[in-house]
């Protein structure tokens, strides 16, 4: 099987991916995202000339270059290239309001939330969710653009700011834990791995910002949640996140449809990127000679 690895640079995850696929008889090909190109009633694209597609990156772009990518994602699943995930899932998942819409339809609990265009309702919103919540970009991981707010005077100010720069306020009601979360990674349906999440000395426990983690062992309730809103939003792999209250329920805060392992990996001792290929391979009911 010959897999695209469709990333914006040879990095750590593209390196495991490929060596998971040699490990286990296939191979896998970097494909720079940003360089993709496509035919119609011409040559094959490049692109069917693999037999699957695994997603590593949304690069960011013009709203046309955007629309082109998932476009081009669409055509090759209309083909029969397996796409990991699928284009509606990154669609869904790399919109926040979009997601937490279809968490909070799915009967998820879901943090109080509120989307607007301009600085006047922000301010109006940030009121009524309390005066305490979690600016963040309507696109974006690993934590990076995120601001807690809970002063009027800074409020305004940000929300003039993001409004000059025609960018849509995102607003969380801040939600009190105890300085950790978790990270759950499923996979066709199961729960592959998961673990706790320590804030360095902050709010934000991601650990790309500076944050640890160790493995955990999930409740029933806690996998329930996880797998629920993975298929929410259609996403075969994905990394849920849950977040503890101050009541002692569940929120989900978010789900990853490009999630990463780096950190992962070595906490749980699962290879993740070799399960990965096995999925893609064989399905989620087979084993292959990639699990020992």
């Amino acid at each position: 099987m010959r897999i695209a690895l469709l990333a914006g640079s040879d990095g750590w995850h593209v390196r495991d991916l490929t060596r998971a696929a040699a490990q286990c008889g296939h191979q896998a090909e970097a494909v720079d995202f940003r360089r993709v190109y496509a035919h119609v009633a011409g040559p094959a694209d490049p692109l069917s000339a693999f037999n699957a597609v695994i997603v590593r990156t949304m690069p960011p772009g013009s709203l046309e270059q955007v629309v082109f990518r998932m476009d081009v994602l669409h055509r090759l699943e209309a083909r029969g290239v397996h796409v990991l995930n699928p284009p509606r899932a990154l669609e869904v998942c790399v919109d926040k309001y979009l997601a937490t819409a279809r968490l909070e339809a799915a009967e998820l609990p879901v943090p109080p939330t509120s989307v607007c265009q301009d600085a006047d309702s922000a301010l109006e919103a940030f009121e009524q969710l309390g005066g305490d919540v979690v600016v963040k970009p309507l696109f974006g991981s690993e934590g990076r653009g995120m601001v807690r707010v809970s002063d009027p005077e800074l409020a305004w100010r940000t929300f003039r700011t993001l409004e000059r720069t025609q960018c849509v306020l995102y607003l969380q009601q801040f939600v009190r834990h105890p300085g950790w979360d978790l990270r759950v990674f499923v996979l066709a349906g199961h729960v592959l791995a998961a673990m706790r999440r320590y804030s360095n000395g902050g709010w934000r426990t991601n650990i790309a910002q500076g944050g640890h983690g160790e493995v955990v062992r999930l409740s029933t309730e806690e996998e329930r949640l996880a797998l629920k809103a993975a298929e929410a939003v259609g996403t075969p792999l994905a990394g849920v996140d849950l977040l503890p209250g101050p009541d002692g329920g569940w929120y989900v805060l978010e789900v990853n449809a490009v999630p990463g392992w780096r950190a992962l990996a070595p906490v749980t001792g699962v290879d993740v990127a070799a399960e990965m290929i096995r999925f893609l391979a064989d399905g989620p009911r087979k084993r292959s000679v990639c699990q020992q």
